[in-house]
């Protein structure tokens, strides 16, 4: 009876061990939907490396994050709405994930109302401002949306252009939802700015020639171009420029660039690319910097800075923070707890990665600084003016 009692305590003692250790050494599950061979993929490939290196790195420096190791969990969803809607399915119901990164702006929308259902924070890689449209819970973006892109830009023109009319600007963008997202903003901004939207060309993704819509913006006067489309659509536009004689000043968000687009480019880009770069750049002396740089040392996935690489860091520096958070007040990581982690976020530092970020209950938007930098042909990035909180503070021009 002793012997038997002896034992039953002996595996008991086991199984609380297990459990135990279990605890602590519990997968910290990430869902990952990208799109990593559709249109425009170069951006999901590099942002899949990025987030996915990070990952790696916190998981072989840091031990994890209190001794639980990051899983990435990737789906390609080839840039269409239904392979994100299923590949978040699968996160919430297969894979039961405790955090997500959605990519588009059409993706991100559509993947709402599932993520909301199984309360799985999310982090969407598209900055689009209608995904944090009410309800906002679980949804969130790692900088400012779009709208801070159009006012930052709009800010820009007015800052540079020269004489006392309006300055004429033309939008061209994709014909869905990414690329809509800075019309609305764009005429609302321009109107307090006295800029003149003179036209709107929008165009579908795989659209080959631009030749049409240039000339239509040339026809309006436009003196400015703000883009919203991604790299290869811009190499289509600076060409198409050059076939009409058209010689604008073409802007564009955070997402105009990626490693594919400078090997494209090659003498294209001259001197006409402006974007507004809300992030770490190497000229910068930043802590951010520092990690990019032991990054590519470590897992040499690229060999220099590069945006859509960089974002992909960020996502996963947000998420790990969001870990450390979470298990620093509760013990316990999970998507309740990192949600509640994120929503108490009040200026986190990331070394300037990217700027500080907040979230509340009734604000997931992380920041609203921006800064406008110049693209040049072999790849650098030079800053054009201070980092600035479009309609506060002042913008100043770096000569």
């Amino acid at each position: 009876m002793k012997k038997n009692n002896w034992l039953i305590g002996m595996m008991a003692a086991v199984f609380l061990i297990a459990g135990y250790t279990d605890g602590l050494a519990k997968a910290i599950k990430v869902g990952a939907a990208i799109n990593m061979t559709g249109p425009a993929s170069t951006w999901g490939q590099f942002h899949e490396k990025g987030q996915r290196d990070y990952f790696r790195y916190v998981n072989e420096v840091k031990g994890g994050v209190s001794g639980n190791k990051i899983e990435m969990i990737s789906v390609d969803t080839a840039y269409k709405v239904p392979e994100a809607v299923a590949a978040v399915q699968k996160f919430a119901l297969q894979d039961k994930v405790d955090m997500i990164a959605t990519w588009g702006a059409g993706e991100g929308l559509a993947a709402k109302p599932i993520v909301q259902k199984y309360k799985i924070p999310t982090i969407n890689y598209s900055t689009s401002w209608e995904i944090l449209e009410k309800p906002i819970e679980y949804m969130y973006l790692p900088f400012g949306s779009y709208k801070m892109d159009c006012q930052a830009v709009l800010e820009y023109i007015r800052a540079i252009h020269k004489g006392n009319s309006a300055p004429k600007v033309g939008l061209l963008t994709y014909n869905n939802a990414y690329g809509r997202s800075i019309h609305e903003p764009s005429k609302e901004y321009a109107a307090k700015l006295n800029i003149s939207i003179v036209a709107v060309e929008e165009f579908p993704p795989k659209t080959v020639d631009l030749n049409t819509e240039l000339l239509r913006l040339q026809k309006a006067g436009a003196e400015y171009i703000f883009m919203q489309m991604l790299p290869s659509a811009i190499i289509t536009a600076f060409k198409s420029s050059d076939r009409i004689n058209y010689n604008p000043l073409f802007l564009g968000t955070w997402t105009s660039t990626d490693p594919d687009f400078f090997k494209m480019s090659k003498g294209l880009i001259r001197d006409r690319l402006v974007i507004q770069f809300p992030g770490v750049l190497p000229t910068d002396k930043a802590s951010g910097m520092d990690i990019m740089k032991e990054l590519w040392k470590r897992y040499k996935t690229v060999e220099k800075f590069d945006a859509s690489y960089w974002e992909g860091v960020a996502v996963g520096m947000i998420m790990e923070r969001a870990f450390i958070r979470a298990y620093e007040k509760s013990k316990t990581i999970n998507p309740e707890t990192i949600n509640a982690a994120m929503e108490s976020f009040q200026n986190e530092d990331f070394g300037g990665l990217i700027p500080k970020v907040t979230y509340t209950k009734e604000d997931h938007g992380g920041s609203f600084t921006a800064r406008m930098v110049k693209v040049k042909e072999d790849g650098t990035y030079v800053p054009l003016t201070n980092f600035y909180v479009p309609g506060k503070s002042k913008i100043k021009l770096i000569k």
